[in-house]
Order: C-alpha cells, then structure tokens, then sequence
C-alpha cells in the first residue's frame, strides 16, 4: 500500500505514476521554454518571512468575506479543464470535494457564450470569472509532441462540437484555432455584463495597466494569472507582479492571484502581498489523478494546515494580521543579502 501524501508535491508524484505520459504532461506542461513555469514556483521561494514573536495564537481563523459570501479560507479552486482526462468522475468528483469556480472560454459564436452564462445563472453559480489571456492557445510542444487529442467536452455537448481532427502536432491546438476569439477586446466586458446579472471577474492580467483598465470597465475583481504559465512564455511569476496589480487597484475590487502556489507558505505570502484569496489549479488535478475526489480534498485541506501553521508560527492569528510587514521580498533585501 502506498504512503499517504504528506504534501502537494507527493501527489503531484503519484498523478505521474497514474497517468499516462500524454495526460500528464497535458496537466504538467507550459508554453514554450517552461521558464515561466519554473519561476511561477520558484518567485515564491525567494520570498522570506518576518515573523512576530510573543503572540497569542492560541487560536487561529482562516475565514474570509469574498464578493460577499463568507468562505472558511482563503483557498478556491482556480478554473481547469478537462478533469475527466485525470479521473472517470471529472469535474463531479472535483465539485464534492470543494467549490469549484466557474469560468467562461470565449468563443467567436457570441450566442454559444450567451448560453453558457446563462446556465451558469441558472445553475446558481455566484460569478463569472472571464479568461482574457487566451486570444490563441499558446505554444505548448509537449503537447503538440504527444499529438494531443482535444475530448468532446461535456459542457458543449448540444452547443458546439469540439471534435477536430488534425495531421500534424497536437488535436487541442487544432481545436483552438477554430474556437478561440482573437478579436476579443475591452469593449466584450460591456457585453458580457450586459448578459447577465452575475459579477464579472477577469483572469489573465499581469499589469497596473490592465488593471486600471479591468477598473475603468467596472469589473467585480481581477485574478493575477499567466494561464499556469501556459501561453505566453517569459511573462513574470504571478506572485512578482501581484502587488504591483493591487496597488493599482487601491481596494476597489478584490485581487486574486493563481500559478505556483504548491504550499501554506504561498498562501501565505500572496496574503501579505495584497492578493484576498488565492486559486489552484495544477494541484487539485494532480489530487483528483492521484486518489479522486478523497484527493481532491486532501489537497485543499494540506495547503489549509499549512497556512494556518504558518500563520500560527509568524504570529497571525487572523488573516487580517497578516501585513506587508510578515514578508521579504527580493526589493526589500539590503544588497549585502543577495
């Protein structure tokens, strides 16, 4: 019998040995050179802590208000494709052992988007969250290498048929290339929002640009994302550009942000950057290939012990006393430190 997993890591090791090479490394991969694939893990590592001493955390609290709706931390599930590739039960397994988000892919079809976000209403999911980084799929060559096939997926069965066939490289890459909206731009935030009541969240921006931007058109909150570093290679680690977006941001919306994250110390540390909330994507697949939906929730209940251990050993007992001041960053070393 097999050890039980003592940490995201493990089961990232077990989802090797239970898939097959093409799955996995579907999951695994990034775009191009994967640099930005290491850093997104890497960037958190080269964050250090600033612990407070002499605290009473005798008892700590990870709860946390997010777009109104109270949440026992600050862990969500980021959106993620393809579960089933993973484990039979897919997304449904995935669903019971957390709440998982919701996220729209555009298509060039406007009427294929108005149903989607239609069910979701109906379906009564709380927001929207909108990819915007994805006008085309990015380079991803484990997959074009694999040959990649691209199933029909659940949630367009009657809507849209995602069976494509292709000669050459990967089938997802061809199937992309039909459906994705490159013509997508600020002005679509307008339309979404005028096709349902439901908050917008958009998820892809990496700049104080995009950021005031994403204000000027009213959405309801931004996640700092490069796509798991999936589609534009050499853009920065998510956790170097978060507090960047959320000085931009000034509070008006709340900022999440996703990539890397392997550990309660990432938590952690995106909390003290100004980020609300945090997403997982790579690790909740890993959990669900690993061991199902029992997977799933020991991944999300890891990274919870975690955190609040950190909390506990920095001298937080709420979220809300974790500050600026419980962490260092590169910037803030003196030289003779680096």
């Amino acid at each position: 019998m097999s050890k039980e997993p003592v940490n995201v890591n493990e089961f990232q090791d077990l989802a090797r040995q239970a898939l097959p090479k093409m799955y996995y490394d579907y999951y695994s991969g990034g775009a191009e050179d994967q640099h930005t694939l290491k850093e997104n893990v890497e960037a958190f590592q080269r964050i250090l802590f600033r612990p407070r001493v002499l605290v009473d955390v005798s008892r700590t609290n990870l709860s946390t208000n997010i777009l109104g709706y109270s949440v026992p931390s600050p862990v969500m599930i980021a959106p993620t494709a393809m579960h089933k590739l993973a484990h039979y039960e897919g997304e449904v397994a995935t669903a019971r052992a957390a709440a998982a988000c919701n996220t729209i892919m555009v298509y060039k079809r406007r009427d294929i988007t108005a149903q989607l976000v239609l069910r979701a209403e109906r379906s009564g999911y709380k927001a929207i969250v909108l990819t915007v980084d994805a006008p085309r799929l990015g380079r991803r060559e484990h997959d074009i290498k694999n040959k990649m096939i691209a199933p029909q997926l659940k949630n367009f069965e009657g809507l849209i048929s995602t069976k494509v066939t292709s000669d050459e490289g990967s089938n997802l890459q061809a199937f992309a290339d039909g459906t994705f909206d490159a013509s997508l731009s600020w002005k679509d935030i307008d339309w979404v929002k005028s096709i349902t009541t439901l908050p917008i969240i958009i998820k892809g921006v990496l700049t104080r640009e995009d950021a005031i931007k994403a204000m000027e058109v009213g959405v309801a909150g931004i996640v700092v994302s490069n796509h798991g570093a999936r589609q534009l290679d050499y853009t920065p680690a998510t956790i170097s550009v978060l507090e960047e977006v959320v000085q931009a941001v000034k509070g008006r919306v709340p900022v999440f942000v996703d990539g890397g994250i392997r550990r309660g110390t990432d938590i952690f540390k995106a909390l003290a950057l100004g980020a609300q909330a945090v997403l997982i994507g790579r690790p909740v697949v890993y959990g669900l290939a690993a061991k199902g939906e029992y997977g799933v929730r020991r991944v999300i209940e890891l990274l919870k012990d975690e955190l609040e251990l950190t909390m506990a050993l920095s001298g937080c007992p709420r979220l809300k006393d974790i500050t600026r001041n419980h962490i260092m960053t590169e910037r803030d070393r003196p030289r003779c430190m680096l």
